[in-house]
């Protein structure tokens, strides 16, 4: 079987770009899920697609895989350029995993998923869209508000000061964003609380994995507790090293069928697929919000998604092979889908599936024997 990983490799077109740790990283997670499936028949190439050029287009219709593992984030160092691959590969007739270019537009205007939530009757929190600095006047919400960028994820955009208290912090903050990022900021109301994420998998049924929290330590006590950009991908700020997050164990089994509910129903919304997460923040009365979809979130070995799969018992190998099954499994019933490779029947064959995952967990029990061992 031949799997295509397309991932973007454009961290260093820009000098100032405010997103640079975050473009980079996904070049370590191609390699990452390369080296956990290429075994056996099964070889996973990564496809950089660099700049704004598209020569990858080409090499994808000379090729022929029976799968694309789509990692691209943007494209020429804008976000914005997210949504276009899936809109490429489905001109190609090439099934990929996550989730369809639809999804991941809405997901990235923040304002216009924010208003599907609503129509849905799923809870976000209260919001506003500004265009230009002038309108920073028209924003009717209460305070605390925090501000961001509308088109972007990955906290891009989000400092220890986008949480404001009043109207000229709001008008500083709105201004950073439309200086930085070029495009309209998302004035939100700011829920005090826990912040949850759930990660998702799977598309019929689809299963919540384990729970994940930020835990906020002493550096955020008399600061918001928020998860920056530089809590998030500077591993030697303050703020990442005193915000961990880990798999956790809800002590309130009601709250967490609502936090899991709540993020079902949001990822049905924008009708995301295969794999993500939905960030939520709880408020003191135990209500839910949702504050962020994540189509096609970070696969890396040491992302938040791959360690709530290692709790639920899936480690890297077997999420990268599960992740594999899924997206074909969806494309082999999917009636628009024009072809599939003579690979793809190979690995949906439930013996040979078996084989794949007889591998994964012969390792969890060498892994196992050799703990005991020692």
């Amino acid at each position: 079987m031949h799997i295509a990983i397309l991932y973007n490799r454009d961290h260093e077109l820009l000098e100032d770009d405010p997103g640079r740790e975050a473009r980079e990283d996904v070049t370590r997670v191609a390699s990452a899920l390369s080296e956990a499936l290429t075994r056996g028949d099964t070889h996973a190439e990564p496809l950089a697609v660099e700049g704004s050029r598209l020569e990858f287009v080409d090499v994808l219709a000379r090729m022929q895989p029976d799968l694309v593992i789509n990692l691209c984030e943007s494209v020429a160092a804008d976000s914005r350029g997210e949504m276009v691959i899936p809109c490429l590969l489905d001109m190609l007739g090439l099934p990929y995993t996550g989730s369809p270019a639809l999804s991941l537009g809405l997901a990235l205007h923040k304002d216009k998923a924010k208003e599907l939530l609503k129509v849905r009757g799923v809870s976000t929190p209260g919001f506003a869209r500004v265009d230009r600095l002038e309108d920073v006047g028209t924003v009717d919400l209460p305070f605390p508000l925090i501000v961001k960028p509308a088109r972007e994820d990955a906290s891009m955009g989000i400092t220890g000061d986008s949480v404001v208290h009043d109207r000229a912090a709001l008008g500083r903050a709105v201004e950073a964003v439309l200086r930085t990022f070029h495009q309209p900021a998302l004035v939100e109301q700011f829920i005090p609380g826990r912040e949850i994420y759930v990660p998702l998998l799977g598309n019929n049924p689809r299963r919540a994995l384990p729970l994940t929290e930020i835990r906020f330590g002493k550096h955020f006590e008399d600061r918001p507790n928020i998860v920056t950009y530089a809590a998030k991908w500077e591993s030697n700020s303050p703020d990442y090293q005193d915000s961990p997050s880990a798999p956790c164990q809800l002590e309130d089994a009601a709250l967490e069928a609502r936090l899991v509910k709540t993020a079902v129903d949001a990822f049905a919304a924008l009708e995301c697929q295969d794999y993500g997460r939905v960030d939520l923040r709880v408020s003191p009365e135990g209500v839910p919000y949702v504050i962020d979809i994540n189509p096609n979130c970070d696969l890396h070995p040491d992302a938040g998604f791959a360690k709530a799969a290692r709790a639920a018992g899936i480690d890297y190998p077997a999420l990268a092979t599960r992740l594999v099954e899924i997206a074909l499994e969806r494309a082999h019933g999917h009636p628009t889908t024009r072809r599939k490779g003579p690979g793809a029947a190979r690995f949906l064959d439930p013996a040979n599936r078996n084989v794949l995952a007889g591998r994964s967990n012969g390792r969890n029990r060498a892994r196992r024997s050799r703990a005991s061992a020692e």
